[in-house]
């Protein structure tokens, strides 16, 4: 316990000028850098697997239970540490808690008394031919039965006995195997104990630099001011701005788009009306020589006049059938936009859009004053961390607890050559229990074999063969070595079971539980005047809640020592750090920051006019219907195609003459006229009614979308000039809260280091667990309990197979004498001893 206590002293005294009690992180920003204590690597396991050997282990903590299932004596250990036990008052309660082993103690004892007596007396007995001495056999009835009854019976006791022999040789070999390994165990505790010595400073050096990463990133921000602080007013402005940005670029590319439409509509009309007026000049030429043709003599002649006056009353259907002419030209309109257009309303946009993207250049511009002070803030800061780092001493503190160590390990290392010696002694004591037991057992399987193979039912027990009165005789010899080492095999078992037992109750199960801890730990035990004893050795503050249970558990929990020792009721590296003044000085900084961003105009008086202008073009007051309706006419009443056919039928029905042939050419011309003007003219209408029909799509509703811009554009132009000062103190806030909790993430990051990870105490507690519960629990007691469990049961199981031995020798052994049966008087059937000369 001494060399685990300094060892506690030993990191106390280094955490003592390493231990922060900075609040903790409450800011959390994206490219905050990340921390990470580089994990120590332990050699020693810090739990412990029997392997397979450990079910043997579990069956005897089972029985010992059943043995022993009384509670574990808190009371009484604490009087016995306090030094107010006594026997003469106590002993029924350690009567009644130890009534179990003292009953098995008593009937191991009254084994070792009863065993040599009993043999002494068996002898003397078989001496004088009782007790199974007699080389005579009487002849029973049930003489087969009981013979098989005997060997079976044997038989099963010795492989009971066999693997109570193999618990023995299994312990025993255990023990060796973890006495041998003890030095592996113990050196690599020591290592592990000095890997936290030396990775403590290297640690709290690696804390102490993780400074200059977060400096760095800080830096890496300030440098950034102009996307981080002016990136983000800028997009906090950007919805209000950019939408209405857009609406104005895209009217502008409108009133271009109108420009170019009306100038289409406006061409394509002047060339419909060409084109109708052509058409007109055409059809008028073919009514009028149509007209002369009917004034033809023929047309008087009475079959040819109903033809004449047929063709006669279509003439009308030869006229124009729209009234393009009577629509006006869209001049007007056109020089309006024409005078809008002077003025570009794009390059306006884009002197807006300018002003407005140059607002993180001019955050980054009114910031170079304050961005170099908090540099030079953060430069002093470094400095102090580096200046605490040098009044640590870290190392030379540490260097005082290597010699204890040493010392402890030197002491180890002499003591462990005396250790495997004597476990030589034991394991060869405990060899020559197995092999003696072993040598028993032996005999028994001879003579169960010689006799159960040697055995002829037919011979007479004077006559039986050799094989049958060797395996006879092994029985016998097994039972006489029983006889002269069972009560010194008994001695071994009942003081190892007691050792064992006791320990295995009294330390294993209570450490593995913590219920010794608990009674340590409780108040005014290990010294009177204090309270809670670990705290007032560690701090000479006893009233501290600081307990051995709640120190190991958290080293099991690898645990830091500032934590697991509670050093906040005593140390607080924050007076040694002092990074809050700093910070403090960074957060004002951020506070006290102006940033003045005026003259953005997102657009000119100019850019408005000229969007009031085009409103005002009249573009969107054409009457559009009028066009649509009017160009959505055919250009003739009457297809022509089908008067040209319709024409040339009545021709042909007219008998051959100038008529005929006059009106066949007419016939001709219309198709002429159809395919050289009709058509081409249907297809310049459809063009200008599609054209129509585009202008008016743009220009719908113009005079809205014009005061919708104007009013957004007026919103966010207000929006600009009211918010702007708090949108910018509200991001330079937000900014600064980024690089202040780069720290703040720091210092938190310290604290959880220093109070958590930073010498973990795991080692203490593995060394603790390595010297209790691997090294005495379960390399030495639970071995050790195997082991008299084995023999034990083996010993106690040699009474019955002594009594079945000498029983079943009798059926194997050549006998002296034997019973011989005759016939007499009256049919009864009789005996009579008879005499062998037949030697044994």
């Amino acid at each position: 316990m001494a060399p685990t206590l300094g060892f506690l002293l030993l990191l106390l005294g280094l955490c003592r000028n390493t231990v922060s009690e900075g609040p903790p992180s409450s800011t959390r920003a994206s490219g905050v850098p990340e921390f990470e204590l580089p994990a120590t690597n332990y050699e020693t396991k810090d739990s412990y697997e029997p392997g397979s050997i450990g079910v043997l282990f579990q069956i005897v903590q089972n029985f010992l239970h059943v043995l022993q299932p009384n509670a574990f004596p808190e009371d009484i250990l604490r009087k016995i540490i306090q030094k107010k036990f006594d026997l003469s008052t106590d002993y029924e309660k350690i009567i009644r808690y130890e009534i179990g082993i003292l009953i098995c103690a008593v009937l191991g004892l009254l084994f070792v008394i009863l065993m040599p007596l009993v043999g002494f007396c068996f002898a003397l007995c078989r001496c004088c031919n009782k007790c199974g001495g007699e080389m005579h056999q009487r002849q029973k009835k049930n003489g087969t039965f009981l013979r098989k009854y005997f060997a079976v019976s044997l038989l099963a006791i010795c492989i009971f006995i066999s693997i109570g022999i193999i618990y023995g040789f299994v312990a025993n070999h255990h023990v060796r195997t973890q006495i041998e390994n003890t030095r592996k165990l113990a050196d690599s505790n020591f290592r592990d104990l000095r890997t936290l010595l030396n990775e403590t400073p290297s640690q709290i050096n690696y804390v102490l630099d993780q400074y200059t990463t977060t400096k760095e990133k800080a830096f890496s921000d300030l440098d950034n001011i102009k996307s981080l602080l002016g990136g983000g007013i800028h997009e906090q402005l950007r919805p209000k701005v950019i939408p209405i940005l857009d609406d104005i670029k895209a009217m502008a590319e409108a009133i271009k788009e109108t420009k170019a439409a009306l100038l289409n509509v406006n061409n394509t009309l002047q060339n419909v009306k060409r084109s109708t007026g052509q058409l007109n000049s055409s059809l008028s030429d073919i009514k009028m020589n149509l007209e002369q043709s009917l004034n033809d003599p023929q047309c008087s002649v009475a079959p040819v006049t109903a033809t004449c006056n047929d063709i006669r009353m279509t003439l009308n259907q030869l006229d124009d059938n729209t009234n393009v002419d009577e629509l006006p030209s869209l001049h007007k309109q056109l020089d309006n936009v024409n005078d809008v257009l002077r003025t570009d309303l794009s390059s306006l946009v884009q002197k807006g859009n300018k002003s407005f993207n140059d607002i993180p250049e001019m955050v980054q511009n009114q910031t170079t004053g304050m961005v170099s002070d908090i540099k030079n803030t953060l430069n002093s800061i470094g400095s102090a961390i580096k200046n605490v780092n040098g009044q640590i001493a870290i190392q030379d503190k540490l260097s005082i607890f290597l010699d204890p160590i040493n010392y402890v390990e030197t002491y180890i290392h002499e003591k462990l050559p005396i250790l495997e010696e004597y476990d030589a002694y034991r394991w060869l004591v405990s060899l020559v229990i197995c092999c003696l037991l072993t040598l028993i057992m032996i005999f028994y399987y001879l003579g169960l074999l010689c006799g159960i193979f040697g055995y002829d039912r037919h011979a007479t027990p004077t006559r039986r063969g050799c094989i049958s009165n060797t395996g006879g005789i092994f029985l016998m010899t097994g039972v006489g070595i029983s006889f002269l080492f069972c009560w010194i095999l008994m001695i071994i078992v009942v003081f190892t079971f007691v050792v064992g037992g006791n320990v295995e109750k009294l330390v294993c199960e209570p450490y593995q539980n913590k219920k010794l801890f608990q009674v340590l730990d409780t108040p005014y035990l290990l010294n009177e005047n204090w309270k809670h004893y670990l705290s007032g050795m560690v701090f000479n503050k006893p009233d501290i809640n600081l307990t051995f249970e709640q120190v190991y558990s958290d080293c099991k929990e690898n645990k830091g020592i500032y934590a697991t020792l509670k050093l906040e009721n005593h140390y607080n590296i924050s007076e040694h750090l002092n990074i809050q003044g700093h910070t403090g000085n960074i957060s004002s900084s951020f506070e006290n920051l102006k940033v003045k961003i005026d003259d953005i105009v997102l657009l000119d008086a100019a850019g408005r006019k000229n969007l009031m202008d085009f409103s005002s073009s009249g573009v969107d007051q054409v009457d559009y219907d009028t066009y649509l309706a009017e160009i959505a006419k055919p250009p003739t009443k009457v297809n022509l195609l089908s008067f040209a056919e319709e024409l040339e039928r009545k021709a042909n029905q007219l008998p051959p003459g100038s008529l005929k042939k006059s009106l066949t050419s007419n016939a001709q011309t219309i198709r002429t006229v159809y395919h050289d003007q009709v058509m081409p003219l249907g297809q310049l209408m459809r063009s200008l009614y599609r054209s129509i029909q585009n202008l008016q799509n743009k220009t719908s509703g113009l005079g809205v979308k014009v005061v919708n811009i104007i009013s957004s554009l007026d919103s966010a132009q207000d929006f600009i000039t009211n918010h702007i000062s708090s949108i910018i103190v509200q991001e330079s806030m937000k900014y600064g809260n980024m690089i202040f909790g780069y720290f703040e993430r720091y210092l938190q990051w310290v604290k959880i280091s220093i109070t958590e990870q930073v010498a973990a105490c795991t080692p203490v507690a593995t060394a603790l667990d390595s010297a209790v519960d691997i090294f005495l629990c379960s390399s030495i007691i639970k071995p050790m309990n195997l082991f008299w469990f084995g023999i034990g049961k083996a010993t106690i199981f040699l009474l019955p197979a002594i009594i079945f031995a000498v029983k079943l020798a009798k059926y194997y052994r050549r006998m002296d004498s034997e019973d011989v049966y005759d016939d007499v008087q009256k049919g009864h059937i009789g005996f009579h001893r008879h005499q062998t000369t037949q030697p044994l």
